[in-house]
């Protein structure tokens, strides 16, 4: 099955090198390019792609605008931000506006054309380690609202929603909790479910949104 990609950067040399890269697998497909937040928007609803790769600092209409208004439309596709380092200060409003997860723009070669495949798939692309720095630097929660839909996790999902905002892989997760990665994968599934999430991600911003994860929780 090949990915569809749109490409959303201000800078024509970027786009140029992450269309050469990307379409090098055989399973990956540029259908368009966008150089502003704007015509990103119009080239998502006109070419309907898998995953829109989409830089934060653009001229017209920025990224986060651009993903707000691309993940709120009906079947949207998942975006995956491009950042030039890991501790971006719009990271954080970008997954809270409906992005999957981030990337940085010089991760190698490898990695990089594996995350798009990862989002691709409907996983969220946090890297845990990154997770953790971004969560306490970045989560500016304001006054604590009360979330309903928490009430009805088990105990258990409630220990693994936690696990989650701190930026823990499923493997992790396994190994803190005794359990298998199977194990841990179905619980995730039904925090998502009782949450109506679409991702981890959006699991990680409600966590800490809510009060139910404070920045600086080990």
């Amino acid at each position: 099955m090949t990915i569809r990609l749109l490409v959303a950067d201000d800078q024509a040399l970027v786009r140029s090198g992450l269309r050469k890269l990307l379409e090098s697998e055989p399973d990956l497909d540029v259908v368009g390019e966008a150089g502003d937040g704007e015509q990103a928007v119009w080239s998502a609803a006109r070419l309907k792609p898998d995953v829109v790769l989409m830089d934060i600092r653009m001229p017209v209409m920025d990224g986060l605008e651009a993903t707000a208004r691309i993940t709120g439309g009906a079947d949207p596709p998942r975006v995956l931000v491009l950042t030039t380092y890991d501790l971006d200060e719009y990271v954080y409003r970008a997954l809270r506006a409906g992005a999957s997860g981030f990337i940085l723009k010089d991760a190698p070669p490898e990695q990089f054309i594996e995350g798009v495949r990862v989002i691709a798939r409907g996983d969220a692309l946090l890297a845990p380690q990154v997770t953790r720095r971004l969560i306490a630097e970045f989560v500016r929660r304001p006054e604590q609202r009360l979330e309903p839909r928490l009430e009805h996790l088990t105990s258990r999902e409630r220990e693994v929603l936690g696990l989650v905002a701190r930026g823990l892989s499923n493997g992790e997760i396994a190994r803190e909790l005794g359990v298998g990665e199977a194990t841990v994968r179905t619980h995730v599934g039904n925090v998502l479910a009782k949450l109506a999430l679409r991702d981890r991600v959006q699991a990680v911003v409600l966590a800490y949104d809510s009060g139910f994860v404070l920045p600086g929780d080990r």
